[in-house]
C-alpha cells in the first residue's frame, strides 16, 4: 500500500521530465510581445501608467485619495482611506478616544452605511456574538480533516464546506446573503485559529480548542483562541483590533473585491464568492505581501553583520532589486502602491503605535532597521528605475512586524487580514446585488491567427 501511494505521489505532485517538456511547449505558446499591448492601448492590470485604474464601476462604501486639484492639475498629496464617506483617521481617533475596540462599530458602518448609535451598536455586538459558533461536528468533519500548511487553502475549503449547511445556499436575496455574511464575518476567526491549531497538532503538537467569549470583541477573540493561556494585553488587542479596522476594506478596485463584484455578478452563492476572494487575496501581490516583507527582513537579518551599517543595508536593497537576494524576484517588499504615491495611510497609522509596541515587546532594533530601510528604499527605487509615481511604505511593511510583535505566527498574518477584508468583500457583494444585474465580462482582443483544421493522420 506504501509503494502504491509512493507511486500516486509521484504521479500526481512530481514534475516529470515529460511535465517539464510539456510546460516549455505550453510557455512558448503562451507569449505575447509586450509592445502588442502598447500597440493596442491595453490597460495592463486595468491601470494606466500612472497607476490609474480604468472605471470599471461605482460603491458607496469606501475611497481611496492620493491626489488633489491644484490650479487645475491633479497633484499627488497623503493618502487618505475613507469608509462611506469618514476618513479612517477619524474613525480610528473616534474609537481610541472612547477607548473601545472599533471593529464591530466600523463593520456596521461599511454593512449598514451610517455609525451606529451605542443602543445599535449593543444590538450588532450581540448578533455577532451569537453567529460565533459552528454546525455540531464541523471541526472534526471538516477543520481536522486533511488540514493544510497554508491557512487561507484551509479556511477557503471550511467556507466552501459551509454551503452543505446552509439550506438556503444558493438564495441571493439581500436579507439571506446579509444573514450568510454576518455568519461568516462571525465565524471567520474559528475557522482561522482552528486551521492553525489543526494543522500543528497533525504535526505533534498540542491540539487546544478554545469557544470565542461573547463578551470580547473580534480582536480579544482572536488572541485568546490562539494562545494556550489565554491571555493578551490591552495594548495588544488594542493594535490588532486597528490593524483589522484598517484592512476592512480599500476601494472597490482591489483584487480581491474586484473578484467579489466579478463573481457576485455571475449569480453564484455567498460561499462561492468569498471563497474567490480569498483565493485572490492569498497571492503575494496582495494579501500575501506582508509575509513576503517579514521574510525578506529575517533575509536581511542574518545577511547584515551590523544593522545600524547604512551602506550595508544600502547595498542589500540595490541587491534585491538587482534580482541577487532573497528570492531573486527584483522587489523591495512592502514599498510602494498601486494608488499611494506619497503616503498609505493605514501604514502611517500603524506606524504611529510600532515604536510603543517595540518597547513593550523589546523590538528596538528590528524597529530601528524597519524605520532606515523605509527611508532609505524609496530613493534607491527611484535610481534604480523608472518611475511614473512616488514610492512609499504601505500597510504590508509595518503589518508584519507588528504581527511578529504580536507574537502571531506568521502562517496567520494573511488570514488575519481575511478576517477583516471579509466585512468589505460582505457588503460590496451586498451593493453589486441591489445595483447591477449584469455579468462583469471585459474584452480581450484575439491576437491568434485564424487556421484551418488538419486531421490527425495528416499532422
Amino acid at each position: 500500500m506504501a509503494r502504491l501511494q509512493a507511486d500516486i505521489d509521484n504521479v500526481l505532485y512530481a514534475n516529470t521530465p515529460k511535465i517539464e517538456e510539456l510546460a516549455r511547449i505550453c510557455e512558448d505558446n503562451s507569449v505575447i510581445e509586450k509592445e502588442l499591448y502598447t500597440k493596442y492601448e491595453v490597460k495592463r492590470g486595468l491601470r494606466d501608467l500612472s497607476g490609474k485604474g480604468v472605471l470599471a464601476g461605482l460603491t458607496n462604501i469606501s475611497d481611496v485619495s492620493a491626489s488633489k486639484i491644484v490650479d487645475g492639475k491633479e497633484v499627488p498629496c497623503e493618502g487618505n482611506l475613507y469608509y462611506r464617506g469618514y476618513n479612517v483617521k477619524d474613525l480610528v481617533k473616534g474609537f481610541l478616544d472612547a477607548k473601545h475596540p472599533g471593529f464591530e462599530e466600523t463593520a456596521y458602518l461599511l454593512l449598514f452605511g451610517e455609525l451606529p448609535n451605542k443602543s445599535q451598536l449593543k444590538e450588532f455586538q450581540g448578533i455577532l456574538a451569537e453567529r460565533r459558533t459552528l454546525p455540531p461536528n464541523f471541526v472534526r468533519d471538516v477543520v481536522m480533516k486533511a488540514p493544510s500548511r497554508d491557512m487561507m487553502n484551509g479556511i477557503s475549503r471550511c467556507i466552501l464546506n459551509m454551503y452543505s449547511y446552509d439550506k438556503n445556499a444558493d438564495d441571493t436575496s439581500i436579507p439571506n446573503v446579509l444573514r450568510q455574511s454576518l455568519n461568516l464575518i462571525s465565524q471567520f476567526p474559528m475557522l482561522m485559529v482552528y486551521s492553525y491549531h489543526a494543522y500543528n497538532y497533525r504535526r505533534g503538537q498540542d491540539l487546544y480548542i478554545y469557544a470565542p467569549y461573547p463578551e470580547l470583541s473580534m480582536a480579544e477573540n482572536i488572541l485568546m483562541m490562539l494562545r494556550e493561556d489565554r491571555q493578551y494585553t490591552k495594548l495588544e488587542a488594542k493594535i490588532l483590533d486597528m490593524a483589522l479596522v484598517l484592512h476592512m476594506d480599500h476601494g472597490g478596485g482591489n483584487n480581491s473585491t474586484f473578484t467579489t463584484h466579478v463573481v457576485t455578478s455571475s449569480g453564484t452563492d455567498t460561499y462561492s464568492t468569498i471563497a474567490a476572494a480569498m483565493a485572490s487575496l492569498k497571492g503575494p501581490k496582495h494579501g500575501g505581501a506582508n509575509v513576503k516583507v517579514t521574510n525578506m527582513f529575517e533575509d536581511m537579518k542574518k545577511t547584515l553583520t551590523n544593522w545600524e551599517d547604512e551602506s550595508q543595508i544600502r547595498q542589500y536593497l540595490i541587491d534585491l532589486l538587482d534580482k541577487k537576494a532573497f528570492d531573486k524576484k527584483g522587489l523591495i517588499y512592502g514599498m510602494g502602491h498601486a494608488v499611494y504615491s506619497v503616503s498609505d495611510p493605514r501604514a502611517d497609522i500603524l506606524k504611529s503605535f510600532v515604536m510603543q509596541l517595540a518597547m513593550e515587546k523589546g523590538f528596538e532594533e528590528e524597529y530601528a532597521l524597519y524605520e532606515k530601510v523605509e527611508h532609505m528604499a524609496p530613493e534607491i527605487i527611484g535610481e534604480k528605475r523608472k518611475m511614473y509615481k512616488g514610492v512609499n511604505a504601505n500597510v504590508d511593511f509595518f503589518s508584519g512586524l507588528v504581527y511578529s510583535m504580536l507574537g502571531l505566527p506568521s502562517a496567520l498574518y494573511t488570514p488575519i487580514f481575511a478576517a477583516a477584508r471579509i466585512v468589505g468583500w460582505s457588503a460590496h457583494r451586498l451593493e453589486e446585488l441591489k445595483n447591477v444585474d449584469k455579468i462583469i465580462r471585459p474584452a480581450y482582443k484575439p491576437l491568434a491567427p485564424y487556421r484551418d483544421y488538419v486531421k490527425l493522420d495528416d499532422r
